[in-house]
């Protein structure tokens, strides 16, 4: 398995392999002291079980002509010409595109990530009034462990990916975040208050992402 991740772990006491829904990687988790060589032995003897948790994975959804996008609720198609600009448009129900076909999938990311800003600092600013509270700066990243996070600094940072989940998610995440100004945990007074401010119950946007979230991770991605 070429690209199989071992880790060692010190509180671990057996072998573990398992597949990350996020990346499509395979790790074999190992006690710190067993041997190498038969743990991978074993690794070996689940290329079965791991075939079949692979097809399991998201499908990837490369950023290419005709391909659609879920931006902020609206479906989107992006529409691809031959022609010298190089900038994105959004036409309608299309986001029009020219420019060298072999630069268009990182200018879609950027055209993605800049309206994930300019959507998420404008929820954020709203939940922050309602809240109270101020937020020192909205960014947007892309990290694959969680969708955001608050400094006590102040500083909300989110998965640009958001842009493309349910609006009702993205709000959701939106409280989450802010409701951490007033609250740096996760006890129910942090929970009352995301329920308040969100007028609704974030449990089903809770649960859509477990279900779903690993999917916005293969948006732009061409292979598993």
């Amino acid at each position: 398995m070429s690209d199989l991740e071992v880790v060692r772990h010190p509180r671990a006491r057996s072998l573990r392999l398992s597949l990350d829904p996020v990346t499509g990687r395979a790790r074999l988790t190992i006690p710190q002291r067993a041997a190498l060589q038969p743990a991978l032995a074993w690794a070996e003897g689940k290329a079965t079980w791991l075939a079949a948790q692979r097809a399991r994975l998201p499908e990837p959804r490369p950023f290419a002509p005709g391909a659609v996008l879920p931006v902020a609720d609206a479906a989107l198609t992006l529409a691809w010409s031959p022609g010298p600009r190089r900038t994105l448009r959004r036409e309608g129900d299309l986001l029009a595109a020219q420019g060298p076909i072999e630069t268009l999938p990182r200018r879609v990311e950027a055209w993605l990530r800049r309206e994930a800003l300019l959507l998420l600092s404008r929820e954020t600013a709203a939940f922050a009034a309602l809240a109270g509270v101020a937020v020192a700066r909205v960014a947007v990243g892309d990290a694959k462990g969680r969708w955001g996070s608050c400094a006590s600094t102040g500083v909300i940072r989110y998965s640009w990916r958001l842009l493309l989940a349910p609006g009702h998610v993205r709000r959701a995440t939106v409280a989450h975040e802010v409701a951490h100004r007033v609250h740096m945990h996760h006890g129910p007074a942090f929970h009352a208050l995301v329920a308040e401010l969100l007028g609704a119950d974030p449990g089903t946007a809770r649960d859509w992402l477990r279900r779903h979230g690993a999917g916005l991770h293969w948006f732009g991605r061409s292979s598993r």
